[in-house]
């Protein structure tokens, strides 16, 4: 019974401690490093580097952008082939300059995947979760 008691006290104070540890958005090494910056800048950006931008509009409370933030952005496949090829840019499209953004583009669902050119002309969109080898053929088809 004692056993059983602190395996239990174990198992619970373990998944308290998971629980508090801070989540962080720290860049990874690997997959796609996205631009810090304003939409102006990253244009800029991508006219100097004559690279197109790749833009993922997103929301704090979407399920499909969560995962795409999770599984797809970190593949080290897809990321050596976007930093290499494009500017990437993350925008909330409900804060900052998101909502301007998105209204601008038209976005009405979530996420909305851009590829502009250097003057902020849509080359191509998308919508919805993409897994890495999707986005991979996308970004290929866009940067040919």
């Amino acid at each position: 019974m004692n056993r059983l008691r602190t395996a239990a006290l174990a198992v619970f104070a373990s998944l308290a401690l998971i629980s508090a540890t801070p989540r962080t958005d720290t860049p990874t090494k690997t997959g796609i490093q996205f631009f810090q910056g304003t939409w102006k800048q990253a244009l800029a950006k991508a006219k100097a580097e004559n690279k197109h931008v790749f833009l993922d509009t997103y929301a704090s409370w979407c399920g499909p952008c969560r995962i795409m933030q999770a599984r797809t952005f970190p593949d080290k496949k897809l990321g050596e082939y976007f930093n290499q090829k494009f500017v990437s840019v993350k925008i909330d499209v409900e804060n900052g300059e998101g909502p301007q953004i998105a209204n601008k583009y038209g976005i009405q669902a979530l996420p909305t995947l851009l590829f502009v050119d250097a003057t902020g002309r849509v080359v191509r969109k998308a919508e919805g979760l993409h897994e890495p080898g999707e986005l991979l053929a996308l970004g290929k088809r866009v940067a040919k």
